[in-house]
């Protein structure tokens, strides 16, 4: 027979053994819950990073892979999951078959650019519904890079590089940049091109876009779209000689030391 004594320790070693799972149970759903927050936080600062290298530019000179998976043109951040979705691109409005300009009226002088409709539809028809509607208007390119790419990003209207219109347009004409090769996965963006940023995901363009000042290697998954004559190849060349504000993300990469400011853009069929 059991005494009251055994049955009383029984009882303890019982709650003992209860309390000790009821502890073990709660410490692995904290540990589940400190591994999710841990892969959330994670995503964040890694959209964060993308948001400062935004608009950003893979690619450097080949020779740092830290270096060139920190800067590729990107739209903005990755959304967060909470965010709304993007609304649908502006319906098309413009001719397809046509050829357009983008003038941009710069505090530095006007930048011409040549678009082919037939290539590029959804990303010309957004840039002629933007420009129509002063999106453009009395912004600051925002983003200069200096060492390994080459080119001056603009169409944030917060100059932050995590701005855009609220939607997403296609990729379009990446077959015009060939295929890279097994050795270098980038093609070259030659000096005059006028590419798309993204979010570095498939599909993710917005407003802002890069203006290539010489030639440039990138992967080839940045929409290209026009062409910058002459006069506006020598401006932004003369923006990348002056380098780099202090404060930037590094000595070659951040706000152009000579600042440029679109005061008016305009989009026109030829």
């Amino acid at each position: 027979m059991v005494s009251s004594e055994q049955r009383r320790r029984q009882l303890a070693r019982e709650k003992y053994l209860r309390q000790q799972q009821r502890r073990e149970t709660a410490r692995l759903r904290a540990r589940r819950r400190n591994t999710v927050i841990a892969a959330a936080l994670a995503i964040v600062l890694a959209a964060g990073a993308g948001a400062a290298a935004t608009g950003a530019f893979k690619g450097d000179d080949g020779n740092n892979e830290k270096d060139n998976a920190a800067a590729d043109p990107s739209q903005s951040p990755v959304p967060e999951p909470s965010e709304p979705k993007p609304s649908p691109e502006p319906k098309m409005a413009i001719d397809k078959k046509a050829t357009y300009t983008m003038g941009l009226k710069t505090n530095l002088g006007d930048i011409s650019i040549a678009m082919d409709a037939a290539k590029t539809p959804s990303t010309v028809n957004s840039f002629k519904h933007l420009a129509d509607k002063k999106y453009f208007d009395g912004t600051k390119c925002h983003r200069l890079t200096t060492k390994g790419i080459f080119v001056l990003q603009c169409g944030d209207p917060e100059g932050t590089g995590a701005g855009g219109p609220g939607y997403n347009i296609p990729d379009e004409n990446l077959e015009a940049l060939g295929k890279p090769s097994k050795e270098d996965p980038r093609v070259t963006y030659p000096a005059g091109s006028v590419a798309m940023a993204n979010t570095g995901q498939p599909n993710s363009g917005g407003s802002q876009f890069f203006l290539a000042y010489k030639d440039t290697k990138l992967p080839p998954q940045y929409t290209l779209f026009g062409t910058m004559d002459d006069a506006g190849l020598k401006l932004v060349k003369s923006v990348g000689k002056e380098g780099v504000a202090e404060g930037g993300q590094s000595p070659t990469d951040g706000a152009p030391k000579k600042g440029v400011t679109i005061e008016k853009a305009t989009v026109k069929k030829d």
